[in-house]
């Protein structure tokens, strides 16, 4: 029975280590940079194109903004089009310094009702499946970036495996 304990243990290390090794660390994009969530200073637009990162599921946008003027409401393509603050799908305003957590690879659309979206508030992000880009072949000499939450986390479970191996696992 050690026997069977012990590559159990070692498999399941060896299987934590493949699943920490291919993840990432989810970010934090404040929306509009320092800037924040307001109107004519920011083109979001721009703005999102050109975060690097890009955005990826399970990353979270920061809305920091005057909760006495703005809000921020999460709607569809056609509404995002139109300006159309009625039937948003979610409202996520909270009190100013609000988060959104991106669950899934899509498109998703904000705006600020009140009229400021036809002054620019108002947001598109792309966001995509980290997992299936780290999985997809890659040209020679190029590697996904590593966190280093995750080189950390690898080099801690490579040095917990090299204790776990040798044990005797015996069985009191």
């Amino acid at each position: 029975m050690s026997c069977s304990v012990r590559w159990t243990a070692v498999i399941s290390v060896a299987v934590m280590l493949i699943v920490v090794a291919d993840g990432r660390d989810p970010v934090l994009h404040r929306v509009g940079g320092s800037l924040g969530w307001t109107y004519n200073t920011v083109n979001y637009t721009e703005w999102s194109l050109h975060q690097t990162p890009p955005f990826y599921v399970g990353d979270w946008l920061l809305f920091a903004y005057d909760k006495h003027q703005y809000n921020v409401l999460e709607v569809n393509q056609t509404s995002y089009e139109k300006c159309n603050d009625q039937g948003f799908i979610k409202n996520i305003t909270k009190g100013g310094k609000d988060v959104f957590n991106l669950t899934e690879a899509k498109t998703y659309y904000f705006l600020s009702g009140g009229g400021y979206c036809y002054q620019g508030m108002k947001l598109s992000v792309e966001v995509l499946d980290y997992s299936r880009l780290a999985s997809a072949p890659t040209p020679p000499n190029s590697s996904p970036p590593r966190s280093f939450g995750t080189v950390i986390t690898c080099i801690i479970l490579s040095i917990l495996l090299a204790f776990i191996a040798p044990l005797p696992w015996a069985v009191v």
